[in-house]
């Protein structure tokens, strides 16, 4: 790679057809232990709720959980979706977790709200609350910096590095802020991601939390000994991703196999969801993700995408870890 930036891992816990959702959230665990010893900076979860083929619905406690079974790698959130919790909620969340763990903990935050109108009834969330994200994400940051009307507590007194995952104007967002910037999917590939970026580094806010703008470049990343292997292990989440477009349903992972089956506008969508990845042998990757560095000017890679496979998953975190230590 021409330039050397620190690799992280975000894993959204994805459920296994034929296995436990318990099963699932311990695997989550290993992987993170592993990638402790592999070296990589951080690992993170994510919030999703009442989706069939995702477990994991409670990030807060869960990075407790990985806080716990790991001692120096860096916990985080990618992310918690802010429309669907009071502010200081996720504030004393992160400043508990901060508390017990110093210096390990990241708090990062998107403005998504449920999947379906069912959840976003459940979770009392919907347009409305999306929308006043900025709002929230400054009263949230108030009572982290203790300059809020009530002290939040335990008090963390802006220790807690806060991201906002976000494109275009969540970028902005993020901008005004102060705060480090998530960005990924298919923005990467199919849009000029140097002008979103541009944007948000110019017109950066310097803040206690990040002096200068940071950017995490999150991709969904498989490596194997061969290109059709590294790809075997995302189609089964890219199967998903295109029965959730087109049933509504995101299922559990199923075996690669799976992947072949359906009407052409399933195999269209899976294809696309491929061309949205970097997967391929280490040389391969190695060049590809050089490339997106290159193109982002990212001061750290955020490696996306949950596989059936988990022998295939742990060789592909153990390679991928293999290419910025080489």
């Amino acid at each position: 790679m021409p330039t050397r930036v620190p690799l992280s891992i975000l894993d959204r816990a994805n459920s296994r057809l034929g296995f436990s959702e318990a099963h699932a959230l311990q695997a989550v665990l290993e992987r993170a232990e592993a990638a402790e010893a592999l070296g990589y900076r951080r690992f993170w979860v994510a919030e999703h709720h009442a989706v069939a083929g995702i477990a994991g619905s409670a990030p807060a406690v869960l990075m407790a959980a990985l806080a716990a079974r790991t001692s120096s790698i860096r916990i985080g959130s990618g992310g918690i979706m802010l429309p669907n919790h009071p502010p200081l909620l996720v504030a004393e969340q992160a400043a508990t977790l901060s508390a017990l763990y110093p210096d390990r903990i990241d708090l990062g935050l998107g403005r998504s709200v449920g999947f379906t109108q069912a959840v976003r009834r459940a979770l009392k969330a919907g347009k409305a609350e999306a929308e006043r994200f900025e709002a929230d994400l400054a009263e949230l940051l108030a009572y982290l910096d203790g300059t809020a009307p009530i002290t939040a507590r335990p008090r963390d007194s802006g220790q807690t590095p806060v991201f906002v995952l976000a494109t275009g104007a969540g970028a902005d967002i993020a901008a005004r802020a102060g705060l480090g910037l998530v960005f990924g999917g298919p923005g990467l590939f199919r849009n000029n991601p140097g002008q979103v970026l541009e944007r948000y580094r110019t017109s950066f806010r310097p803040s206690d939390r990040f002096p200068r703008p940071y950017v995490l470049a999150a991709v969904n990343v498989a490596v194997a000994g061969t290109e059709r292997a590294a790809a075997e292990l995302l189609l089964p989440e890219a199967a998903a991703l295109a029965d959730s477009r087109t049933k509504g349903v995101f299922p559990a992972l199923a075996g690669s196999g799976s992947a072949a089956e359906g009407p052409e506008r399933r195999q269209e969508l899976i294809r696309e969801s491929l061309a949205n990845s970097i997967h391929g042998t280490p040389d391969q990757v190695r060049e590809r993700l050089g490339g997106l560095v290159a193109a982002t000017g990212a001061d750290e890679l955020l490696a996306t995408g949950g596989a059936y496979d988990l022998a295939g998953q742990r060789e592909s975190d153990r390679l991928l870890a293999g290419l910025f230590t080489d």
